[in-house]
């Protein structure tokens, strides 16, 4: 039987990854150019709270995923499963579920550099007013989506995972009724 607290608690924290992902992506921050009273234009930005959004979301997905794979003993460790559909889909879901992950740390990553850095130059020797650098929209919804695909996987890796483990627990039934060997 899967255990209800492990389910919860990488539910939880990936549920909290998405919301935090998805935030990141409200939050981004713009920018506009603003000239100072010398007449040098330079770049404003607003708040960098998608920053640490994403930061937040990265390591809450990676604390789920850290739970999971220490529940299921990374599906490598332990003693062997049962053989069948069950341990094939756990196998597909492991796949699935560190595919996804890698490329949600990425866009979660990504986001959060890109959203940090900020042009900190003025158009001192330039008539044209500086290039704001700007995080495309989407990279943190990205992020979010595969977060969400993430949850999905590690979930259903856990549940098959659990499934096969308890499978391998029955012992096989005895065929036949009487043994043919000398008493």
């Amino acid at each position: 039987m899967a255990s209800i607290i492990v389910i919860a608690v990488v539910l939880v924290l990936d549920v909290l990854a998405f919301v935090l992902a998805i935030g990141a992506e409200r939050r981004r921050s713009y920018a506009y150019v603003n000239v100072d009273s010398y007449g040098r234009a330079y770049c404003v930005y607003s708040s960098d709270a998608s920053t640490a959004y994403g930061v937040s979301a990265l390591l809450l997905l990676l604390a789920a995923q850290a739970v999971a794979m220490v529940a299921t003993r990374c599906f490598c460790c332990g003693r062997a499963l049962s053989p069948g559909r069950r341990r094939a889909w756990s196998g597909i879901c492991f796949i699935a579920c560190w595919v996804t992950f890698v490329i949600a740390e990425l866009c979660l990553l990504a986001g959060s550099v890109r959203n940090a850095y900020h042009t900190k130059y003025t158009s001192l020797f330039s008539k044209d007013p500086p290039r704001c650098a700007m995080l495309r929209k989407g990279v943190f919804a990205a992020g979010a989506a595969f977060t969400f695909l993430t949850a999905l996987f590690t979930e259903l890796h856990y549940l098959f995972y659990a499934r096969a483990r308890d499978a391998a627990d029955v012992p096989p039934p005895i065929v036949g009724g009487i043994g043919m060997t000398r008493m």
